[in-house]
């Protein structure tokens, strides 16, 4: 890991904790900058819902997002122990993890991966979800990347208080639950975008963040705007020029 890389990625992250906080962007932006960081090939979130299972949150691909709905609907899988066990959990080898997690081991190799290491976001003494690094390679990460992927679930998890649980009191499970429904939000405009462009839902959300950085909005108004097919977002949901070929 480069030093300057490291410290522009902690600086990205903090100076999202703005008043226009939006906690979709924020979460993802963690995501894609622990595939950058810690070198591993996918990666996602989960945190923790109302009855106290554990729910997608954000993910970097396709790929890790099918994973993480996966091990919160079969309650299965790495970020699930993890969560429950309160420490980091891990499998160098996931082709010999058959028992341990018996349908999530072969459907993460059959998305092409290998290796997975969970680590637990945390609020002082409260686990609040999981952290999942996918690597295409067999082995687990080193000690220095760990500690930099603790610090970064440590980020995360401070940012999905920061807007209502610092500064507005409003209680944990609360807060929690709203960014689990600003996900799901963010799922159904993916899916729709996708469709009405012929595309892939990650290239519609990469077309959704590019829009909501370029015009300066929050990811997740730019979704409730694409669902109800709003003005502001037509020029998202034009379909492109032809170019000939």
């Amino acid at each position: 890991m480069r030093e300057r890389e490291l410290a522009e990625t902690f600086a990205e992250l903090a100076g999202t904790l703005t008043a226009d906080f939006d906690i979709i962007d924020f979460l993802h932006r963690v995501a894609a900058r622990c595939v950058e960081v810690l070198g591993v090939d996918a990666a996602g979130l989960l945190l923790i819902d109302s009855q106290g299972g554990l729910r997608l949150a954000a993910a970097s691909t396709e790929r890790a997002r099918v994973l993480e709905l996966l091990q919160s609907q079969d309650e299965e899988g790495p970020g699930l122990d993890c969560h429950r066990l309160g420490g980091p959990v891990g499998s160098a080898d996931l082709r010999s993890e058959h028992e341990r997690w018996p349908r999530f081991a072969p459907a993460a190799r059959d998305a092409g991966f290998l290796a997975v290491q969970a680590l637990p976001m945390r609020l002082r003494d409260e686990v609040i979800g999981a952290v999942n690094l996918f690597s295409a390679r067999a082995g687990l990460p080193g000690e220095d990347v760990l500690r930099v992927g603790q610090a970064m679930a440590d980020v995360a998890s401070v940012g999905i208080l920061h807007e209502r649980v610092i500064r507005h009191g409003e209680l944990l499970a609360e807060q929690l639950q709203m960014t689990l429904h600003s996900r799901t939000v963010l799922e159904q405009a993916k899916g729709a975008l996708a469709e009405h462009r012929g595309i892939g839902v990650d290239a519609a959300f990469g077309l959704m963040l590019g829009f909501a950085h370029e015009r300066r909005m929050a990811l997740s108004d730019v979704a409730r705007a694409v669902i109800r097919a709003a003005p502001e977002v037509t020029d998202l949901l034009s379909e492109p020029e032809h170019r000939p070929g």
